[in-house]
């Protein structure tokens, strides 16, 4: 029998079971995109318990151009497609991120599963850069930057 168990993530013990148990992560994204904006407004109200334990955080690149120079990432590349670093400081990019944050967000573990497994990854990473790709050119022909 499958366990339906649910933790109340306001407690101060069920905050510290989370920071225990849970990667750290810190998403970088661009808010002069507003499709950008848009999802990852919508993965940062489905994590406030995260945030709020501090396993989460998400940073506007706009605010801080050079946060991810020392990777060798420009504010263009991070433009372009979102950029993560992990609880090791390792450099996570482009759909790997996505992935990543489902992971981490109640009940979006089966998209983690459904687009990061072995055989999917190729294609979800794929996809996801050429839409990344015209998103960048559409904003950047907007006029967004």
């Amino acid at each position: 029998m499958e366990s339906t168990r649910k933790y109340d993530f306001t407690s101060q013990s069920a905050l510290n079971l989370l920071h225990r148990t849970c990667p750290r992560l810190t998403v970088y994204y661009n808010t002069r995109c507003p499709v950008c904006d848009a999802g990852i407004d919508w993965q940062r109200n489905k994590l406030l318990a995260m945030m709020r334990a501090g396993r989460v955080e998400f940073k506007d690149i706009n605010e801080q151009p050079d946060a991810l120079a020392h990777f060798g990432a420009s504010l263009d590349d991070i433009r372009r497609r979102l950029h993560a670093t992990d609880e090791a400081e390792r450099l996570i990019v482009g759909a790997d991120v996505a992935i990543a944050l489902w992971r981490l967000t109640p009940g979006e573990g089966w998209l983690a599963a459904l687009f990061g497994n072995r055989v999917a990854l190729p294609v979800t990473r794929f996809v996801y850069d050429r839409f990344a790709d015209l998103l960048f050119a559409w904003n950047k022909w907007s006029g967004r930057w």
